[in-house]
């Protein structure tokens, strides 16, 4: 595969304000927990190895159980994963795969159920924004692991 350009280098304002959204959403109150398994999921749906390696070495180091991480694509038929977690990966799942005629009512009545409105808008910038990173990461082929020193992921052990 031929070298692709330094999104970062070439555009570092805008680089930097994604980056500053992203630390933002971080401090909205959402659990951190919510927080790395939209990032994977959407990750998984976007096909962005640069991401998911990135956010699961994350969730390794802030204590997610691996076998959640591994369940995660098949979070509908697994046990593991609270009705808050789940309302909060079907959000994600429609967000990121919009559907022709939009989100639909009762999955917006079922998500409303366990978020407020200040969370869901916050659900819903993170989601937002983590399909920007995949569909950045993805157009310039980003390698997984490139960054884990810059971003201490090496201490992840994920090697």
């Amino acid at each position: 595969m031929a070298q692709r350009i330094d999104y970062q280098k070439q555009s570092p304002e805008l680089f930097n304000k994604l980056v500053a959204l992203n630390m933002q959403i971080g401090k909205s109150g959402l659990e951190e927990t919510i927080n790395y398994l939209v990032e994977i999921r959407a990750s998984q749906i976007n096909g962005c190895s640069f991401c998911l390696d990135m956010h699961i070495k994350q969730a390794v180091i802030h204590g997610e159980r691996p076998l959640r991480l591994h369940h995660l694509a098949a979070w509908r038929e697994s046990p593991l994963f609270s009705p808050r977690e789940r309302a909060a990966l079907a959000w994600t799942e429609v967000l990121t795969q919009l559907p022709s005629h939009g989100v639909p009512d009762d999955l917006y009545a079922h998500v409303r159920e366990q978020f407020s409105e200040k969370e869901l808008t916050d659900l819903t910038y993170a989601v937002m924004t983590i399909n920007a990173w995949n569909r950045i990461n993805v157009a310039f082929t980003s390698v997984p692991g490139t960054a884990d020193k810059a971003y201490g992921l090496d201490k992840a052990g994920l090697e």
